[in-house]
């Protein structure tokens, strides 16, 4: 049986976006989904601590609320993803806020960021003044997850590749790049927030570049580490 959603008694904005995305693991949902569409499995994968009874319940709210929308991949894939409407997209500058805003308060979770989770603490912590020579795109395998990271004197963007070459054209992902990281998301996690040398991840085998690794070393000192505010 449903349970029915709670409701504010409020014509604020704040109120009525609360009431579209302000259930737990909602925005979470969304934040898994803003480099691109994902099957359901791979958003379970990504909220490891989240059922998959809660799952589906919160992506049946979503779409109910024209945030998130189901479709169909073609071949060769044919598979059913989940994406966010373009309403939804409208998220991101919210989400991004709520990183910056969040990465300042103390945490004592010893859980591993997510692929997205932790792209979306690159976004917030890009400092342009410090990314001077690795300007560009650069590819990230991040086990299963292939992304595009492009830095510029605006910000820092990252596509995902989507699941499916039906079409046969290009993907962001097929254009060049400076130079190719592969690594696990904790490995990269480390490397930008963490203090692990790029030299000691590469002997170790935890990192394998291709490219431009002088450009690579300067990418990862762009993402200064926040500061965790007092009480």
């Amino acid at each position: 049986m449903a349970v029915e959603k709670r409701r504010y008694d409020d014509p604020c904005g704040v109120a009525r976006a609360l009431g579209a995305v302000g259930e737990r693991w909602a925005l979470l949902v969304v934040r898994e989904l803003l480099l691109g569409p994902k099957r359901f499995s791979d958003l379970s994968r990504g909220l490891p601590g989240m059922s998959q009874n809660v799952l589906s319940q919160r992506l049946r709210e979503l779409e109910q609320a024209g945030v998130v929308r189901r479709r169909q991949l073609g071949p060769p894939v044919s598979a059913s993803v989940y994406q966010l409407t373009q309403h939804g997209q409208e998220l991101e500058p919210v989400l991004l806020a709520l990183g910056r805003w969040g990465s300042r308060l103390p945490f004592s979770s010893s859980a591993e960021l997510s692929p997205d989770a932790l792209i979306l603490a690159l976004r917030t912590t890009f400092d342009p003044a410090r990314a001077a020579g690795a300007e560009g795109r650069f590819g990230l395998e991040l086990n299963d997850d292939r992304l595009i990271l492009e830095l510029t004197e605006a910000g820092c963007h990252v596509n995902r590749a989507e699941p499916s070459a039906a079409s046969g054209a290009s993907s962001p992902a097929d254009q060049p790049v400076r130079a190719t990281l592969w690594c696990d998301p904790a490995t990269l996690r480390a490397l930008v927030f963490g203090g692990l040398p790029m030299d000691e991840a590469l002997h170790s085998g935890a990192l394998t570049v291709t490219g431009d690794e002088l450009a690579v070393e300067r990418l990862l000192h762009a993402f200064p580490r926040p500061s965790v505010s007092g009480n």
